[in-house]
């Protein structure tokens, strides 16, 4: 067996052990009716969190952490519109959209009358 099949199984294992403890979660919760809700939702909380650990250990999930550290670092780049700027496009959109309006509506009232006028 050579490294890369052995690393995928273990891969394997991993993500079957997450879905048995997030299986665990659901249905204990289900099951522990008669246990008080703050003992069972701190249940819930502790196991999935560690079926979140271990799936942030496979190859998947290393590359989804790395993803959102990247992403947040993306973020922090953006430059956000003032309240200034954002008012002002806000009053031009729904300026267009009062304009647009009103014109499908005269278009609509026309071609209403037009329909009419060869109706009868």
């Amino acid at each position: 067996m050579n490294k890369g099949s052995s690393s995928k199984a273990l891969n394997n294992l991993k993500w079957l052990l997450a879905i048995l403890v997030f299986s665990a979660a659901i249905a204990g919760n289900s099951y522990l009716v008669e246990t008080p809700f703050l003992y069972r939702v701190l249940g819930v909380i502790l196991l999935f969190g560690i079926g979140l650990g271990l799936i942030s250990i496979t190859n998947f999930g290393s590359n989804a952490i790395k993803l959102m550290k990247e992403s947040r670092v993306e973020i922090r780049k953006v430059v956000w519109p003032t309240r200034m700027e954002t008012t002002q496009t806000f009053m031009i959109v729904f300026g267009s959209i009062v304009i647009l309006c009103l014109f499908f509506w005269g278009l609509e009232s026309l071609l209403s009358f037009l329909t009419g006028l060869v109706l009868g």
